[in-house]
Formats: C-alpha cells, structure tokens, sequence
C-alpha cells in the first residue's frame, strides 16, 4: 500500500498544505484538492502516516456529496483530477483527490451536535450549556439532545485550535441572514445524515460542514462531509449514555494520546504501528458500514 503524507505535485502551483489537505491551483476557477493519510489530532499534525486514509476520507465525501445531492449544491466540478496534473503524477491524486471549484470560503466550521460529547460535554458541565444554548439539567456524558443544536467554530490555521463561539459572534463574522442560512442548512444535513446512519447501525453524534460562496452568492457545501476526521461516529448496539462510547473516528488515537500523557502540542510523537494501523481500521470500518 502507497502511502501519502505529502505531495510533491510541481505541474501546478501549490496553494496551501493544510492539516489533511494539499491544495493546488488549476487555473482560475478551480482547486485540486489532494486528501493525504496525514493525521491531524488536538491540532496537531502527526509524523505517521494512517493507512488508506485519505482514499476514504474521499470515498465517504463523495458518498455524502451524492447523498445530499437535492438538500445543497457542493463544490465538485466534475473535472478528472488525473486531467490536470503531469503523467508521472497521476499516482499521487488518483482514488485521493478531487477538482473543486473556487468559492469564497465562509470563515467558520458549522459544528452540529446531536449528542453531548466532547467540548461540548466539558462546557455543558461547567455552564448547562453549549455555545450559549442552554441544555436541561442532568444530562449524562453522550446524551442525546432534545434536538440537535448548531454549535459553530472559528476555523484555526494548522498548529492552532479551533474556537468555539455562539450565534451572536457567528451572525457578527458573517451577517444574520447568512448566519441563519448556514445554521438550518446544517441542521437539516446532519438530521439526514444521522437518520441514514441509524439505518446502518451507526450514530452520528456530531460534525462539521464547511462552506463557501459561489460566483452567484449561492451557499455551497464544500471540503470533506461526514468523514471520521470530522465527526464522532459511534456503533449503535454499543452505544449507552454515562460513557465515552467506543468509536469509528479519531477518538481511537485520541484515548491512545491521553493514555501517554502528551502535551498536546508540536512536535507529535509518532505513533506505532498498531494505533496507525488501528486507526485506519475504524476508518475502514465506518466507511463500509455507511456505503457498502
């Protein structure tokens, strides 16, 4: 098996390297967007490599795009991404990649939370809320919420964490018409997603959407969709409210990374070949149960 965690595509201009993502110009309209098997965690970006991990962060984003396909409009252009760079480089976007088109990038990530967990579980037990929306009282560790509430965050550059903030600062970064749109627009793809999901064994506790502007002001879905990067997928027979249910996600090498007691901050350590090989594991798993 190949293994990518960086590219070195020079028949088009290189744009950015994000935590996953190597981003390429192809033109003036258009991105190539190359997922690698980087891992990113606490915001940290890993020196190993996850098996197949960028092929099914892939996968399961063109799986979601098709899913959503009458909901939004996504940033898929249609174009071949092995059509736009060099012969000898075709190895390195194919099963990976995808030619996206140019969008005016919204400055937020669209966090929706069915299931209290994570930040948002911490904040809950200090303050009975999330992100300034109040929660009933005695709610346990993975709750299911009444409802799924829209809890959005600032999109931090790599090496730096993601914020979480409440509506009132969302409507100032982006205007309360937007800010309502992106809102429902979230909360009606996650109720699909997780509907689906139940379908096929597998709870949907919590993602994250991003989205960009087209030419036409129009509001489009962009980037990876419902992958194990950027959400908390649990297995549903397994699932209990008190506890930290196991997971299809980062959660794996995140209770490994807490078992060791790093720092959180760079350099990452590398990961041994279990916990790189188990991860992709989960990863593997998720996207079978959810497109097989």
């Amino acid at each position: 098996m190949s293994l990518v965690l960086q590219t070195t595509i020079t028949s088009l201009p290189l744009i950015a390297r994000g935590k996953v993502r190597d981003i390429y110009a192809v033109g003036d309209a258009h991105l190539l967007m190359v997922t690698t098997d980087r891992l990113s965690a606490f915001d940290v970006v890993f020196p190993t490599a996850i098996p197949n991990k960028g092929k099914i962060l892939n996968d399961m984003t063109h799986f979601w795009f098709k899913h959503f396909a009458s909901l939004v409009p996504n940033h898929l252009s249609g174009i071949s991404p092995e059509s736009v760079v060099a012969a000898h480089e075709r190895n390195q976007v194919a099963g990976r990649s995808v030619v996206a088109k140019r969008l005016k990038a919204l400055p937020l990530e669209a966090v929706v939370r069915g299931y209290l967990e994570g930040s948002g579980w911490k904040e809950y037990q200090h303050s009975q809320s999330v992100c300034g929306i109040a929660l009933p009282a005695g709610l346990q560790r993975a709750s299911k919420l009444p409802a799924p509430i829209f809890t959005p965050a600032t999109k931090a550059d790599v090496g730096d964490h993601d914020e979480n903030i409440d509506f009132a600062r969302t409507v100032s970064l982006i205007g309360e018409d937007m800010a309502c749109q992106v809102r429902d627009t979230a909360i009606r793809l996650y109720q699909s997603a997780a509907d689906y999901a139940l379908t096929r064994g597998i709870i949907i506790a919590d993602t994250k959407f991003e989205f960009g502007l087209d030419e036409n002001g129009i509001l489009t879905l962009m980037d990876e969709v419902l992958t194990p990067d950027s959400s908390r997928f649990w297995p549903l027979d397994h699932y209990q409210a008190g506890v930290s249910p196991e997971s299809f996600d980062k959660q794996f090498v995140r209770n490994y990374l807490e078992s060791i007691h790093w720092n959180k901050r760079p350099p990452a350590p590398e990961l041994p070949t279990e916990i790189a090989e188990g991860t992709g594991a989960k990863y593997e798993e998720a996207l079978r149960r959810l497109t097989a």
